[in-house]
């Protein structure tokens, strides 16, 4: 049967009931508007208690006069008396509503409000013969006219794409949403008070840079136009952070912003919250202990324990996690022993026999051995693991092994198969530093879009002396979706990157 092309189909349906819905409420507006009650002009409203203050301290509040505000999200009106629910900050509560205590003139105005209007309620706590604590209405205002319909009137705000667009509805009819964000919070405020215990002090670095440097990566660029200068978005705060170190600061970390301008997927965004600290006299087993000791202590401190559910996987993350070397890693999972390769050829020979791609300006031992680990290794990481001793290749800010100069002293964190933080036992020798810089410089000029530039006040710094130090970063935003068992990494930023619509 064919359908009928004269026929609107359901979307078209929906638009043309969304309009009317709409053409409706603002002509309710003008209503009120014409009476003199128009609610856009209230300035403020004197708002005692929250409805989570109120039902989670009962006794306190029995029959005593409060006034709340909130959203309406459900409404039930029988006759000369009525049911509200609304919804506020933290928790929803419903209100009795009656003819009797509003009059008649107040009370048919409250019968036209809408589902999503802001109203004010003054009155006394009571419960209701179902035991539901209540709010008995003594008087209503009207605060906002909503003058758009919730997405709930017809299916829900269920499409990823329209819910990070729209994240203000998306917190409205989505309470588990909001739950993750406030978790989000919580988070950030338990991991600001464990660096405070241990002697960190927060700063603030800029944002704006004149030399992309302090990871791989792409960055964005942009323009100062009163100096006449092309200028970067921060990669990281590393540099200036070590900065903070050479002055005499003995313990630093900032959490903020940080940008590259490269994929998206569920795991990446252009911007991200990202937190990098230094200690001076430590290396990277001190920034281990740390790690382990910060993580376990914010899952317990947030959730209550350290044992949690990621992607349908059990973690355990109470200290006592795995540590092993990159190349001891490769090795358990491929049988590839790198101890026993030690040019360039025999690198590239044994990665073509496995299949192992890479880049032909990334070609070096130290380069396949990372291709190596990311290929077959990292995603069998499910328990929390130390992968120990990078090649000094992908390791530009990194002391070198005493044992084996052809590795650093640098970690990464892994768990449920993702990295997590990264983390080094700092170079403090400026030549070694210098000379990095220059291969940094020259791969750049080979293609190498991700190489970093030539930082020379970094190196004059290090001149001045760096004292032994140990850093390290972490993604909070990872770091926040294993502890919210959050898919992607949208699900924890309010306003993810989008591309518009136009």
């Amino acid at each position: 049967m064919q359908e009928n092309p004269t026929n609107p189909n359901v979307e078209e349906i929906e638009e043309i009931d969304i309009n009317h819905l709409m053409q409706i409420r603002r002509e309710k507006l003008e209503e009120l508007q014409n009476k003199g009650k128009d609610p856009y002009t209230i300035t403020k409203y004197d708002r005692t208690e929250t409805a989570g203050q109120i039902k989670s301290n009962y006794d306190k509040y029995e029959q005593k006069d409060v006034c709340v505000a909130g959203r309406i999200i459900a409404k039930r009106i029988m006759g000369k008396a009525s049911f509200c629910t609304i919804q506020d900050c933290d928790e929803k509560i419903q209100s009795y509503v009656s003819i009797n205590d509003l009059g008649e003139e107040s009370y048919k105005e409250f019968k036209t409000y809408d589902i999503g209007d802001i109203i004010g309620i003054k009155g006394f706590i009571f419960k209701t013969r179902t035991e539901e604590i209540s709010v008995h209405a003594k008087e209503v205002t009207l605060l906002t006219k909503s003058l758009r319909p919730l997405p709930e009137k017809f299916h829900g705000l269920k499409d990823p794409d329209l819910r990070y667009r729209q994240r203000y509805v998306d917190l409205i009819v989505n309470p588990e949403v909001k739950t993750t964000f406030i978790l989000r919070s919580k988070i950030i405020k338990e991991i600001r008070k464990f660096m405070d215990e241990y002697g960190y002090m927060e700063v603030e670095t800029p944002m704006l840079t004149t030399v992309a440097t302090g990871d791989a990566a792409r960055p964005f660029i942009t323009h100062h136009n009163t100096l006449n200068l092309q200028m970067y978005l921060r990669i990281a705060p590393e540099l200036n952070l070590k900065r903070l170190i050479v002055g005499g600061f003995d313990k630093v970390f900032e959490i903020g912003k940080n940008f590259r301008n490269e994929g998206m997927d569920i795991k990446h965004n252009p911007e991200f919250t990202n937190m990098e600290f230094y200690a001076a006299y430590q290396d990277y087993n001190d920034m281990m202990n740390t790690a382990e000791q910060l993580i376990s202590t914010v899952a317990q401190n947030t959730l209550g324990t350290t044992t949690i559910t990621y992607d349908g996987k059990e973690i355990n993350l109470a200290p006592g996690w795995k540590k092993i070397t990159m190349i001891d890693a490769i090795k358990d999972v491929t049988g590839v022993d790198f101890n026993t390769i030690n040019t360039d050829e025999e690198a590239q020979a044994i990665a073509k026999e496995k299949g192992v791609e890479y880049e032909e300006i990334k070609n070096t031992r130290g380069h396949i051995i990372n291709e190596f680990f990311e290929t077959f290794v990292e995603e069998t990481l499910i328990q929390p693991t130390f992968i120990m001793d990078y090649p000094v290749e992908v390791s530009p800010l990194t002391k070198r092994k005493k044992e084996d100069p052809r590795l650093v002293e640098r970690f990464e964190l892994f768990i449920g198969g993702r990295e997590y933080g990264n983390a080094y036992s700092e170079l403090n020798d400026p030549i070694d530093q210098y000379e990095r810089f220059v291969k940094q410089v020259e791969a750049k000029e080979k293609g190498d879009e991700e190489a970093g530039g030539m930082d020379e006040d970094f190196v004059n710094a290090l001149e001045i002396g760096l004292p032994p130090t140990g850093g390290m970063g972490i993604g909070l935003d990872r770091l926040i979706m294993l502890l919210t068992n959050s898919a992607s990494i949208r699900d924890v930023l309010f306003f993810p990157t989008m591309k518009p619509l136009n």
